[in-house]
């Protein structure tokens, strides 16, 4: 969509990637034995590639905090005196 709405055609966003035309179509059709690296590539060809920066952002991983918040202990032990013995 994004493509499109810019007026370019495969070729131009393909040549701007540089990446094979063929592949832009693939990817664009969501074949998914399309190269991870495409995608990237695409979206900085696009300058939509600020949007990758939440994607590996450990805040966010509300699925892997939860089991994390869970082990976390409920509250905090006594303090315990040391002796200089």
């Amino acid at each position: 969509m994004a493509r499109i709405r810019r007026g370019w055609s495969v070729a131009d966003l393909a040549d701007k990637a540089r990446i094979n035309r063929n592949t832009l179509s693939a990817l664009e059709r969501g074949k998914l034995g399309t190269g991870a690296g495409a995608c990237p590539t695409v979206l900085w060809a696009l300058g939509l590639d600020k949007s990758l920066e939440a994607i590996a952002d450990p805040d966010t991983d509300l699925h892997g905090k939860a089991p994390e918040a869970s082990r976390r202990p409920v509250r905090a032990g006594k303090s315990r005196k040391v002796s200089d013995d």
